[in-house]
C-alpha cells in the first residue's frame, strides 16, 4: 500500500502522488472504475421480452410446424414475434438514449502528481490522489480535505439540503457533491464502488421487475393455461388420433403428421398472443408519443402504472422547485442609510456571489459606478461577504452571523425563517476592518443593520396547477426532502398544498419501524428525510396498500425511487437515479405526468375492452379442443383457417380499439370482471360449433358436404359470434365503431368467396343444409351472447359500480350520452 499518510497535509497538496505510487495503484485495481449505465443491460431487456410463458408454448408449438414443413401454417407465430421486437426495440431505444445522455457528463478530474497539476480521466483516478477542487467541480470520489479557501459544496444530490455546507481541512467531501464557491485539495480515500454515492447506487442498481396489473393478469391467465396444458394436449392429440383412424393406422399410415398439425392449431388457438402484442404494441405507441413530450418510457410498463398510483411522492429540490430562491421582499430597519438598493445591486452582480445574493440581482439592477476600494467573499464558514466603497462598507450575511441573538432584527428575521422564507440582513459599517498592510481583513465589520431581505423557492411555474390535477384525480400528495422542514412546508405551500399541519422534521423519527410508517401514513411533508427514511416511507405506504410514484433527482432519492411502484426520474438527475428509474422527464417538467396518466388511461381501459374478446377466444379455443377431444372428432379448422379467423374477431378489431380515445379512470379488477363476462360467452361459441359439427360430421358420413366445407362452416359460424360479440365490447356504437364492425363482416365475406383466399385457406363454400345450419347457428349464438352480455351488466352494476361509473363518467367526458 502506498504509505502516504508520512507526509503532511500540506506537502501532500503540493505534491500530490508519485507516478510509480499511481502506477503501482493502479496495478493493484484501486482505481475511480464507476458503473455509469442508466439502464438495464441489453441481455436483460432481450430476456425479459423473450423468455416468457407465451413464447415457451408458441415456440413449442411453432417448432412442430416447421419440422414438418408445414410453412403456410405459421402464420400464428406473427403476433408472438411481432410482440418480442417491438418490445425489445422500444426499450433499447431508450437505453441508447439515457447512455448517450449519460456520456455528455464524465468532465475530467484535475489532480496534482509529481508536484505537477494535470487532469485525468474519472476512471483514471486513484487511491490517495490529491485532487483540486474549484467552483462549479464536482467532487470524483469521497476525500478528505487537505487545503480550503472558502470552500463551500452542495451536497443536495445526497442530502436534499439546498444550503452550501462550509469545509474545512480534516472535513469528508463525498462523491456527487459540486463545489459552489472556494476552492481546495482533497485527498481521496475511497475509490469506486467504495465511494458513499456508490454503495448508494449499487443498491438501487438491483433490478426488480415493474409491477404491472396488465402483464401480471395475462401471466397469470397464461400459468392457469400451462398447468393445464399437459392434460389438455393428451386430450387433444389422443382425440385426433383417434379421429385419424387410431394411433396405430396413423403412425403407419404418415396420417399423424396432419394430426399433429390441427393439433397444434387446437393448442396455439389457446394462448392468447394477441392480447400480449395489443398491449405491447400500446405500451410502444405511448412510448413514442410521450418521447415527443420529452417523456422517456425505460420499460414498457411504466405509463401503464402511473394510471394506477393513488399517491404520488417528490422530493422538493428539482421537482417541485427550480433548486434556487428568488428575491422576495426587503424591509429597511428604522434609520437605515441611502443607497442600500445600489448596494444589493452590487453583491447581486458579484460573480464570486453565492446563489442566494446572486438571486437579487432579478431585483435591483442599478449597481454603483464607482469601483469597489476593498471586498471580502463570502464564505460558508463566515456566513457574509462585504463591499467598501468612499461613502461606507455595506455587509451581507446571515442574520445569525451579523446580529446579536436577542436583537429585536434578528427576533423578526427568526419568525420570517420559521414562515419558510431564508433571510438575509444587509447592515452599514463606515468601513471594512484591515490589517497592517492596509489590505481588508476577513473579520466581521462593527456594523449597524440597515435592511432585512427575504428569499422564497422557486416553485416551478407549472407545479400548482398539475399539483392540483392530481388532487382532483383522488391522489394523495407527499413531499419526502432532505431540506429543512419549514423551507419545504413554504415551497409546498405556494405550490398549493395542505400544510395545516405544519411539516416533519424526519430527523427526530426512526430511520424505519411502525412510528415511521404511522408517519406516512398520515401526514404529508416531510423535511430532513434520510434516504434509507425515504425508502423505508415508501415501502409503509405499499404495505397499506397504496400503489406509490416517487419522483426526484438526486442520489439520496434512488432508493425510493427503486422501490416505489413507478420511479420518475428528472432529466439532469444523476445517472445512478436514472438507472433505477422507470420513466424520465428529459426536460424536467413536472406538468409532464398528467400527459402520462392519461396515456396510461387509455391504455388499461382499452385493453380491458379487448380482454373480453381474448379471453372468450382462448375459452372457446380450451373448450372446444377439449370436447372434441373427448369426443373423438377431427378439430374442424387448420391453423391457417384459424388464423384468418382470429384476425377477424380479435386481432384486428383489437389493434384498431386499443388505439381508440379514452379517459376512464382505473379500477382494480379488471381480470375478475373481464373473466366473469368471457367464461359464459366461450362455452356458448363452443358448445354452438360443437353443434355445427356434429351436423356436419353426419352430412358428411352421408356424402352431401365435404370436409372442406364442413371447416368453412365452422369458420363462418365462429366468425358471426365473434363479431356478435366484439359488438358487445364496443359499445356504445358510434360512427367510428359501427365501421370497424362492418369492415370485418366485409371481411369474412372476401375470406370465403374470393377465389385465392379459397385456395389458400382450402376453403369450399357450404351450400344446403350445412349453409342453413352455420348461419341459424351463427344467430342462436348471437343471441346468446346477447343475454350473457345483458346479465353481465347487471352483475357489474352490483359487484362493481366503481367501473360503471368510470364508465360512465368517461363518456360523458366524451361529450357521450352517460
Amino acid at each position: 500500500m502506498v504509505a502516504t499518510h508520512r507526509a503532511t497535509d500540506t506537502e501532500l497538496a503540493t505534491t500530490g502522488l508519485s507516478g510509480d505510487q499511481v502506477q503501482e495503484l493502479t496495478r493493484e485495481g484501486k482505481t475511480n472504475t464507476v458503473d455509469t449505465s442508466t439502464s438495464r443491460p441489453v441481455s436483460a431487456i432481450a430476456r425479459t421480452h423473450l423468455f416468457t410463458l407465451f413464447n415457451l408454448v408458441l415456440g413449442l408449438c411453432g417448432l412442430a410446424v416447421i419440422l414438418l414443413g408445414r410453412w403456410l401454417d405459421m402464420l400464428f407465430l406473427l403476433a408472438a414475434v411481432t410482440n418480442v421486437v417491438v418490445g425489445f426495440v422500444q426499450e433499447y431505444s431508450a437505453k441508447k438514449k439515457l447512455d448517450a445522455i449519460a456520456l455528455l457528463r464524465r468532465d475530467p478530474a484535475t489532480v496534482v502528481r509529481d508536484g505537477a497539476v494535470q487532469q485525468v480521466a474519472l476512471n483514471e483516478l486513484v487511491l490517495h490522489d490529491v485532487v483540486v477542487l474549484k467552483r462549479g467541480d464536482q467532487v470524483p470520489a469521497d476525500a478528505r480535505v487537505l487545503t480550503s479557501d472558502g470552500l463551500d459544496l452542495d451536497e443536495s444530490m445526497l442530502t436534499g439540503e439546498n444550503d452550501p455546507v462550509a469545509k474545512k481541512p480534516g472535513d469528508t467531501v463525498l462523491s456527487a457533491s459540486s463545489v459552489v464557491h472556494g476552492t481546495g485539495r482533497v485527498q481521496i480515500f475511497a475509490v469506486g464502488s467504495e465511494s458513499h454515492a456508490n454503495k448508494l447506487a449499487h443498491e438501487a442498481r438491483q433490478f426488480s421487475q415493474i409491477s404491472s396489473e396488465l402483464r401480471a393478469g395475462m401471466e397469470r391467465v397464461v400459468k392457469w393455461i400451462t398447468f393445464a396444458l399437459i392434460p389438455i394436449i393428451a386430450i387433444v392429440v389422443n382425440g385426433q388420433m383417434v379421429a385419424a383412424g387410431g394411433w396405430q393406422y396413423a403412425l403407419d399410415s404418415g396420417a399423424w403428421q396432419d394430426t399433429t398439425i390441427v393439433a397444434v392449431s387446437s393448442i396455439a388457438s389457446m394462448i392468447p398472443q394477441g392480447l400480449a402484442l395489443m398491449t405491447t404494441i400500446s405500451f410502444a405507441v405511448a412510448a413514442v408519443k410521450l418521447a415527443q413530450d420529452e417523456v422517456l418510457i425505460q420499460e414498457q410498463p411504466a405509463v401503464e402504472v402511473l394510471a394506477r398510483v393513488d399517491v404520488v411522492c417528490f422530493d422538493k429540490t428539482g421537482t417541485l422547485t427550480e433548486g434556487g430562491v428568488g428575491f422576495n421582499d426587503a424591509v429597511e430597519f428604522p434609520g437605515a442609510p441611502s443607497g442600500w438598493q445600489r448596494a444589493l445591486a452590487w453583491f447581486g452582480a458579484d460573480e464570486n456571489a453565492n446563489p442566494t445574493a446572486a438571486a437579487l440581482g432579478e431585483e435591483f439592477t442599478e449597481v454603483p459606478a464607482q469601483p469597489a476600494a476593498a471586498t471580502i467573499a463570502f464564505s460558508s464558514a463566515q456566513r457574509f461577504s462585504a463591499v467598501e466603497f468612499e461613502t461606507g462598507a455595506w455587509v451581507l450575511g446571515a442574520p445569525e452571523a451579523l446580529l446579536p441573538a436577542d436583537s429585536p432584527e434578528r427576533v423578526r428575521a427568526a419568525k420570517l425563517a420559521a414562515s419558510g422564507l431564508r433571510t438575509m440582513v444587509l447592515s452599514h459599517a463606515p468601513s471594512l476592518p484591515r490589517g497592517a498592510d492596509g489590505k481588508a481583513l476577513t473579520d466581521k465589520p462593527d456594523a449597524t443593520p440597515a435592511v432585512l431581505i427575504t428569499f422564497r423557492e422557486q416553485v416551478r411555474a407549472e407545479a400548482p396547477e398539475t399539483l392540483r390535477y392530481f388532487t382532483e384525480q383522488g391522489i394523495d400528495l407527499k413531499v419526502f426532502s432532505g431540506d429543512n422542514p419549514q423551507t419545504v412546508a413554504a415551497a409546498a405551500r405556494i405550490a398549493g398544498m395542505d400544510v395545516e399541519n405544519g411539516a416533519i422534521d424526519a430527523s427526530t423519527l426512526p430511520e424505519n419501524g411502525k412510528e415511521l410508517a404511522q408517519a406516512a401514513l398520515t401526514h404529508n411533508v416531510f423535511g430532513r428525510v434520510s434516504p434509507k427514511q425515504k425508502k423505508n416511507m415508501v415501502l409503509a405506504l405499499q404495505e397499506a396498500g397504496h400503489t406509490v410514484a416517487m419522483t426526484g433527482d438526486g442520489i439520496n432519492d434512488a432508493l425510493a425511487l427503486k422501490h416505489a411502484d413507478l420511479g420518475i426520474a428528472m432529466g439532469n438527475a444523476a445517472p445512478a437515479t436514472k438507472a433505477v428509474s422507470r420513466l424520465i422527464l428529459l426536460d424536467g417538467r413536472f406538468d409532464r405526468l398528467p400527459s402520462v396518466l392519461a396515456e396510461g388511461r387509455k391504455i388499461i381501459a382499452n385493453i380491458e375492452r379487448v380482454t373480453n374478446l381474448f379471453l372468450t377466444k382462448t375459452g372457446f379455443a380450451i373448450a372446444l379442443g377439449v370436447l372434441l377431444g373427448i369426443l373423438c372428432w377431427k378439430f374442424p379448422l387448420l391453423p391457417r383457417q384459424y388464423s384468418t379467423a382470429d384476425l377477424l374477431i380479435v386481432g384486428g378489431p383489437a389493434f384498431f380499439l386499443t388505439m381508440m380515445h379514452n379517459t376512464r379512470r382505473y379500477v382494480p379488477g379488471f381480470l375478475q370482471r373481464a373473466l366473469h363476462f368471457a367464461i359464459p360467452s366461450a362455452l356458448i361459441v363452443a358448445l354452438t360449433l360443437v353443434a355445427v359439427n356434429f351436423v356436419g360430421r353426419a352430412l358428411f358420413a352421408e356424402g352431401v358436404a365435404s370436409g372442406q366445407q364442413l371447416q368453412t362452416a365452422t369458420l363462418i359460424t365462429l366468425v358471426l359470434l365473434g363479431l356478435w360479440n366484439l359488438t358487445t365490447a364496443v359499445r356504445p356504437l358510434d360512427a367510428k365503431r359501427a365501421a370497424l364492425v362492418a369492415a370485418m363482416y366485409a371481411g369474412l365475406a372476401l375470406a370465403v368467396l374470393v377465389p385465392a383466399s379459397q385456395w389458400y385457406h382450402q376453403f369450399e363454400f357450404p351450400a344446403g343444409q350445412l349453409l342453413t345450419t352455420c348461419l341459424v347457428a351463427g344467430v342462436v349464438g348471437s343471441v346468446l351472447i346477447e343475454i350473457n352480455y345483458r346479465y353481465h351488466k347487471r352483475w357489474m352494476h352490483q359487484h362493481h359500480p366503481e367501473a360503471v361509473e368510470a364508465a360512465r363518467e368517461a363518456r360523458v367526458h366524451a361529450g357521450g350520452r352517460a
